[in-house]
Formats: structure tokens, sequence, C-alpha cells
């Protein structure tokens, strides 16, 4: 018997239209069933020859994971959990753009629009949209109420996969920027890490005039290449430059893969459930602030929804594509970023800057916090501290 390998969603159209339609995600049981099957089928590899994740992700942890997925995970629950906040697309540049969309009951609530990156989605910011749009609701202030808009980058989630090159992030910013205008959004702000950070500063270089700010939850920054201030480095800046040298020699195996053959590895991506999820996993161990056990940080139902996010639609490869799109425009010392500024950095993220290290590239520089917990994914980790340091970068900026 033949099940389909992709969710049917609705409504979804052939030509990207301008307007704005409404769209839910759909998980038939059929979909569920082919994941079930493929699953019982894996062929695992034999156990890491070592006690921790410095090979990759760990067997016991993701046969665990792939146990839970295949016996106990609830699907239609799942689906209501992915169908939680308003969902639409809209095409933009000849592509179908997904979004999310929760406008505030606050009038004066700052647009705010929300990036992710790889291997996240827009599920990672189910825990923080309530606070955002409704500040009061969650015994805050309505003066730091947002209207939040969350897209799907392309190629990954329910958004287009593009079909020739060209969307690296300087052409998703411009998109975005299209979207924001579309939702009639004449100024507003920006947050974003990982990709999202990227594509939140290329925002801040190519569309300064709409930006009210941008606040980045990581923080690239280049090395200093001054001699006087190298010879004057604290202890906090050369364990960051430390930091981010390890994980440029010892952690970015993938991003080079992506970067150089998304193709190759999108083949086992899009077919395999279980090595999507060790390939993707490994990064939720890596980067986040879980000392090896990402069982203590992050649920299982929120691992397995966001895996939903990249098998549902197969973007294993166009996702990938990503990096390839737009690694050769990170190379160099970019142009600085001159709208208003916030940087909240996470102690377990690759990019540990000062504050001495991250203000050549952001003159504008408004607000500034270094955290004591949370990593790379701290609307996931640390949604409250999230909530209070978006907010509290806006108040920076009014």
């Amino acid at each position: 018997m033949t099940t389909p390998t992709t969710a049917q969603t609705s409504p979804r159209t052939t030509v990207p239209t301008e307007s704005v339609v409404p769209f839910r995600i759909d998980l038939p049981q059929a979909l569920a069933a082919d994941v079930r099957e493929r699953l019982a089928r894996t062929r695992w590899p034999e156990l890491e020859t070592v006690g921790d994740w410095s090979q990759g992700t760990r067997l016991d942890f993701v046969r665990e994971l792939c146990r839970y997925w295949q016996e106990e995970y609830d699907w239609a629950a799942a689906e209501a959990r992915l169908n939680r906040f308003p969902q639409f697309t809209t095409g933009i540049d000849g592509l179908d753009i997904h979004f999310t969309h929760v406008r505030s009951p606050h009038p004066q609530a700052v647009p705010l629009l929300i990036t992710h990156g790889w291997p996240g989605s827009v599920v990672e910011f189910h825990k923080v949209i309530g606070p955002l749009v409704d500040p009061v609701a969650h015994g805050g202030d309505p003066a730091d109420a947002f209207h939040v808009v969350c897209p799907s980058l392309p190629g990954f989630g329910f958004s287009g996969k593009p079909d020739r090159p060209g969307w690296g992030t300087e052409r998703i910013a411009d998109a975005w920027d299209q979207l924001m205008n579309r939702l009639g959004y004449r100024r507003y702000g920006a947050q974003g890490g990982d990709w999202g950070a990227r594509i939140t500063m290329e925002l801040g270089r190519r569309h300064p005039d709409r930006l009210i700010g941008i606040h980045l939850t990581m923080v690239p920054f280049e090395p200093p290449r001054d001699p006087g201030l190298l010879a004057d480095l604290t202890d906090r800046e050369h364990a960051a430059l430390e930091r981010l040298d390890r994980h440029r020699a010892q952690g970015s195996a993938y991003a080079a893969i992506q970067a150089t053959r998304p193709q190759s590895i999108g083949y086992g991506l899009t077919d395999s459930p279980a090595a999507l999820a060790g390939w993707l996993l490994e990064k939720f161990a890596e980067w986040s602030d879980c000392d090896g056990d990402p069982a203590s940080v992050f649920g299982t139902e929120e691992l397995l929804d966001n895996l939903l996010m990249y098998w549902v639609p197969g973007t294993g490869a166009s996702a990938a594509r990503l990096y390839w799109e737009s690694f050769g425009a990170l190379g160099g010392r970019p142009a600085p970023i001159r709208v208003p500024t916030g940087c909240s950095v996470f102690p377990a993220d690759y990019y540990r800057p000062t504050r001495r290290l991250a203000e050549p590239g952001y003159p504008a520089l408004r607000y500034w916090n270094e955290l004591d917990a949370g990593g790379h994914f701290p609307a996931l980790e640390q949604p409250e501290l999230l909530v209070a340091e978006a907010r509290a970068a806006f108040r920076a900026f009014r």
C-alpha cells in the first residue's frame, strides 16, 4: 500500500499569490503510520567509542527519542500544538512564505519580526509569543507589547523551496521587509538568533529607515586585530575567542557539509527520520546550556515538534542549502550596523563576546546584557529570560 509521506496543508496555492491566505497544518494518520514504519526499519550504527557527544549524537539518546516518536508520540496533539497560533502564507519574490502572525490587544504595540535559524523553526517561539503579545495577561506592562510575526525561512517549514540559486541572507531580508510592509507595518523591530541574527543584521543594513531597532540573541563579532587590544584582552575575552576558535575547529563540520554539498546530505535527511533526528539534535545538545544532557532542558515533544517542521515538508536539503547560499557572503569584515541595537549574550552559545569586542560592529549599541543561563535556543531554553530581554532592549530604543 502506498502511503503519503508529506502532510496535507490547507489552503495551498500552486502559484504564489500576494494575498495573505490563512494556513493550517494537517497531519493525517497515513503520515504518522509512514514515520512509524520507517523508524521500525531503521538500521542503527554501532555505539560511539566515547562516553560523551564529541563524536556526534549519542546512540542511546537518539534511539530513545525515536522509540518515543514511533510508540508514544501523539500526532493529534502535535497537530493542535503546531496550529496553536494563526498561520498564513503569501507570495513574495516568486516564493510562498509561511508565517505566524499574532496581533497584540494593546494598540501601541511594537511590530516585532522574529526569525529562526537552523536547526530551528517557528515552533521555537511558541513559549514566548503569548507574553510578548499580551504582557498584561502575564503580569507585565502594556507598554512592552508586541505584534509578533514569525516567518519560516525559504526552504524551511512550510515556506516554498527555492528552485534556483539566489536566496541568501540579503534576499531573505528584502523579502521580510516586503512581508512587514504587506502586513501594514511601516516601521518595526526585528529579533533573531543563528541565521535569524544574520538576517536581522541584514535588515539593519539594507532597510535602516524601516527599523525601530534590532535585538540579537546571537551576537556575531569579528576577532580583534589591533595589537594594543590583543595585548589588553581580559580573561573573559580570551575565553570568548577560544570558544569561537573551538567551535570553528571542532564544531562546524556540519556547516562545511551544508555549505558545499547540501544536496548530498539531503537524501538521508529527507528519507530517514532517524537520520534527520541524529543530524539536527546534535546541535540542541552542543549549543544549549544543558551540560551534555539535552533532556534536562528540552521536552521530548518540543524536540519532535521541531523535527516535524523538517520531516513533514521534506526540507532536509532545502534548509541545508541556506548555508550554500550564504556562507560566501559572510567572509571579510561586514559593514557596521547603524540602527539601534540590543544584544543578549547567552553563556552556552558559541558567540560570547564582551561589549568591547562587539561594539565595532554595532556603533548604535543601546542595550547589552550577558546572561547567566541559556544557550543558542533561548526561546526554548529560557523563555522568560528571552521575553525580559526583548522588552528591555526595545525600552532602550524608545
